[in-house]
C-alpha cells in the first residue's frame, strides 16, 4: 500500500461543501461523501485538522453590502462555522470516526474552547479536529485561521477544497478560457492578485514556509489522492 506523502494536514473547506445540490445551508448527501473522504484520509492514519467556513448560513460580505457592521457580521459567521462543525461531527461519528470541536468563541455548552496544547492532544488520541470561530477575532477570514491553525498544530500543508481542480488566471466558471496552475510560489499568488486566499494567509504560509494545495473537493477520492502525493490541483510553495 502507497505511504502518505503527509503525516499531519489542515483541511479548509468552505460552506459550499456543505451545500451540495441544494441552494442553502445543507445537502446530507453531500456531507456524506465529504465525511467519507475524511474517513478515507484517517484510516491511512494521518492527522487531520479541518477549518469550517459558513457561507452556506451566513455571508459577511452580503451583510454589509446591505449595511450591517462589519465587526457584527463577523461574529455571526463565526457562529456559523460552529454549526457547521457540529453537523459535520454528527456524520463522522455515525461513521464510528472520533471528532472534537474546537472553536475560539466561548461556548461551553457545545464545543471546546481552542487550545494549541488541547488540540494536540486530541490528535495523538486519534481524534479528527473540527476547527470553528475562525481566528476569534473580526476583520479575519477563515483562511487566515487555518494557516495560523496549521502552524500551531505543526501541520506539513494547508490543503483548501474547493469546486474547481486548481488555482486559475480567471473564475474557470466564468471564463472557460482560464489557464490552470499546476504550480505557483507565494509571490505569485500575491502579485497576480488570484485571490485563491487572501494576502493575510499566503503571506502567514510564506513566512513559515508551509506549502499550501488548492484542489477539486467535489470529487470523490481526491482527498485521498492529494494525501498519498498525487499531483493534484495547484501547490503554491
Amino acid at each position: 500500500m502507497k505511504r502518505p506523502k503527509y503525516k499531519r494536514v489542515l483541511l479548509k473547506v468552505s460552506g459550499e461543501t456543505f451545500v451540495g445540490d441544494e441552494k442553502f445551508c445543507f445537502d446530507f448527501e453531500a456531507l456524506r461523501r465529504f465525511a467519507t473522504q475524511i474517513k478515507e484520509v484517517k484510516d491511512l492514519g494521518v492527522d487531520i485538522g479541518v477549518m469550517m467556513g459558513g457561507g452556506n448560513i451566513f455571508r459577511g460580505k452580503a451583510a454589509e453590502a446591505f449595511g450591517m457592521e462589519r465587526v457584527c457580521a463577523d461574529y455571526i459567521g463565526m457562529l456559523a462555522t460552529v454549526i457547521n462543525a457540529l453537523i459535520l461531527q454528527e456524520v463522522l461519528e455515525k461513521m464510528n470516526v472520533p471528532t472534537s470541536v474546537l472553536t475560539a468563541i466561548r461556548i461551553e455548552n457545545m464545543a471546546e474552547l481552542y487550545v494549541k496544547r488541547k488540540a494536540i492532544d486530541h490528535l495523538k488520541k486519534g481524534r479528527i479536529l473540527l476547527l470553528a470561530g475562525g481566528t476569534g477575532n473580526p476583520y479575519f477570514t477563515t483562511d487566515t485561521a487555518a494557516c495560523l491553525r496549521a502552524l500551531e498544530i505543526g501541520a506539513e500543508v494547508v490543503i483548501k477544497g474547493t469546486k474547481v481542480d486548481g488555482i486559475f488566471s480567471a473564475d474557470p466558471v466564468a471564463y472557460p478560457q482560464a489557464e490552470k496552475f499546476d504550480s505557483l510560489s507565494y509571490l505569485e499568488v500575491l502579485d497576480k492578485k488570484l485571490g485563491v486566499m487572501d494576502a493575510t494567509a499566503v503571506t502567514l504560509c510564506m513566512d513559515n514556509k508551509l506549502p499550501i494545495v488548492v484542489f477539486n473537493l467535489q470529487q470523490e477520492g481526491n482527498l485521498k489522492r492529494i494525501i498519498l502525493g498525487e499531483a493534484l490541483g495547484t501547490i503554491v510553495e
